[in-house]
C-alpha cells in the first residue's frame, strides 16, 4: 500500500470487520510497520472493551514478571569453562589419555620395540583439536560463529585446553618410561602448530585427520615394521622439533586472517 488507508478501513480493521478483504487486511498490516501515524490512529480506534482487555493483560504480565525470580548472575568459573572448554572435547580427551597408557603398557610388555609413546606424542592433541571447533562438534557453533570471538579466538582458547590436558598426560606417562620431555612435547606442539596453519586452508579437521594419516603411513608403521625409532626422533632432533614450533607458530599467527574463515572449510 503506497497511500495511508483511510479512517474508515483503519476502524474497520481494529473492529476485526469480516467484510473488510484479505489483501486489504495484509496491505494495511504492511504499511503499519513503517507508518508510525497509522499506527497512532490504530491505537486511537480500538473499542474501549479492547482497551480494557489490553490493560488487564498488561497488568497480569506485570505481576507475574515482578512474582518471577531474579535470573542468576554467571558464575566467573562457569563463563570460562565456556569460552575454554566444550563438553564434546571430553570423550576425545579421554580417548587420548586411553591411548597413551595403552602404548605405555605395551611398550612395557613388548621389549625390544621402538617406543610407541614416543611414536604417537605428535599425534596426541590432534583428535581435541580437531574437534575445539567444528560445526559438528559444538552444540552452539552457529551462535558462536556470529560473536568476536568466532575463529582465531575460540580456536585458540580450546587448544590451550587441549593442550593443558595433553601435556601433563604426556609428561606422565612419558616418565614411566624413560623417554625424553623434549622429543614428548617438542612434536606434540609442533604438530598443533602445523594443525593450526594448515587449518586456515583446508579446515582444522581436514588437518589433523591428515596430519594423523601422513605421521601414521610415513613414521610410525615404518618405525614399527623395522623395530627402531626413526631419525625424526633422535635425540639430536629436539632442536629441529623446538625450530619447527617456532616457525610453524610464527607462520600461524602471520594466517590471522585465515582463522575468520574458518566456519567457510569445516
Amino acid at each position: 500500500m503506497t497511500t495511508h488507508p483511510s479512517l474508515t478501513q483503519i476502524d474497520r480493521y481494529a473492529a476485526g470487520d469480516p467484510g473488510l478483504d484479505e489483501p486489504s487486511v495484509w496491505a494495511i498490516e504492511v504499511h503499519l510497520e513503517d507508518c508510525a501515524d497509522c499506527r497512532a490512529r490504530l491505537a486511537g480506534s480500538t473499542t474501549l472493551e479492547s482497551r480494557v482487555v489490553l490493560d488487564q493483560v498488561a497488568a497480569v504480565l506485570d505481576r507475574q514478571i515482578a512474582a518471577a525470580p531474579p535470573v542468576g548472575r554467571s558464575r566467573p568459573w562457569s563463563v570460562l569453562r565456556h569460552r575454554w572448554f566444550v563438553g564434546t572435547l571430553l570423550p576425545w580427551l579421554v580417548m587420548t589419555a586411553t591411548v597413551l597408557g595403552c602404548a605405555a603398557l605395551l611398550g612395557a610388555l613388548w621389549v625390544g620395540t621402538p617406543s610407541l609413546v614416543l611414536l604417537i606424542a605428535p599425534l596426541a592433541p590432534l583428535p581435541g583439536v580437531a574437534v575445539a571447533w567444528h560445526r559438528r562438534a559444538d552444540p552452539a557453533w552457529e551462535l558462536i560463529a556470529t560473536t568476536p570471538a568466532a575463529g582465531l579466538t575460540t580456536l585458540l582458547r580450546r587448544t590451550a585446553a587441549v593442550l593443558a590436558f595433553v601435556i601433563p598426560a604426556l609428561a606422565l606417562v612419558g616418565a614411566g618410561t624413560g623417554v625424553s620431555m623434549a622429543l614428548l612435547l617438542l612434536p606434540c606442539l609442533a604438530f598443533t602448530a602445523a594443525t593450526l596453519l594448515l587449518g586456515t586452508l583446508v579446515g582444522v579437521r581436514r588437518a589433523a585427520i591428515g596430519l594423523v594419516v601422513v605421521w601414521t603411513l610415513a613414521v610410525v608403521t615404518p618405525s614399527l615394521v623395522a623395530a627402531r625409532l626413526p631419525v625424526l626422533l633422535s635425540a639430536q632432533s629436539a632442536r629441529s622439533w623446538a625450530l619447527a614450533t617456532v616457525v610453524l607458530t610464527l607462520l600461524a599467527l602471520l594466517r590471522v586472517n585465515g582463522f575468520r574463515r574458518l566456519s567457510h572449510h569445516e
